[in-house]
C-alpha cells in the first residue's frame, strides 16, 4: 500500500509533466534528432557491426569526434597520446609516426577551427604519404 506522501509525489510529478508539455514522445524525438545530427548523412547502422562494435572504417572518425579538444592540443604540440592514437587508427606505421606528427603540427593552423568531419578529412589527407 502506498503512503500518502508517495501518492502526493506521483500526483505532483504527473501535474508538472502535464503542465510543462513534456512528453515521452517529445523526449524520444529530441534524442533521435540529436543522434541524427551526430551521424550526419551516414546512417548510424553504417558505423556499427552486427556485434555492436564500431566498424574499422569509422573508428578514426568516432575517435576524432569524441576527443577533438584533446586532439587539438596534441596537434598544436606535435605530439601526445591523442595524436598517437589517431595516427594508429589511420594506419600509420610506428616508424612513420614522428614524421606524421610533424606534418600534422605544420598543418595545425588549417585544422584548429574545423568541425570533426573537416578535421578527420585533413588528418586523412596529411596521413596519405605515411600510409602504405
Amino acid at each position: 500500500m502506498r503512503s500518502y506522501v508517495q501518492y502526493l509525489a506521483i500526483v505532483f510529478a504527473s501535474m508538472m509533466l502535464g503542465t510543462t508539455g513534456c512528453t515521452i514522445r517529445a523526449t524520444i524525438e529530441q534524442t533521435t534528432d540529436t543522434t541524427s545530427n551526430i551521424t550526419g548523412t551516414t546512417s548510424g547502422a553504417a558505423w556499427w557491426s552486427e556485434d555492436g562494435q564500431i566498424k574499422p572504417d569509422f573508428k578514426a572518425t568516432a575517435f576524432v569526434t569524441m576527443n577533438q579538444a584533446n586532439l587539438s592540443q596534441d596537434l598544436a604540440a606535435g605530439s601526445g597520446e591523442y595524436l598517437g592514437s589517431v595516427s594508429r587508427l589511420l594506419g600509420i606505421p610506428s616508424n612513420h609516426q614522428s614524421a606524421f606528427f610533424s606534418a600534422a603540427q605544420a598543418n595545425y593552423a588549417q585544422m584548429v577551427d574545423q568541425d570533426p568531419a573537416g578535421l578527420i578529412t585533413l588528418l586523412r589527407e596529411t596521413s596519405k604519404p605515411f600510409v602504405y
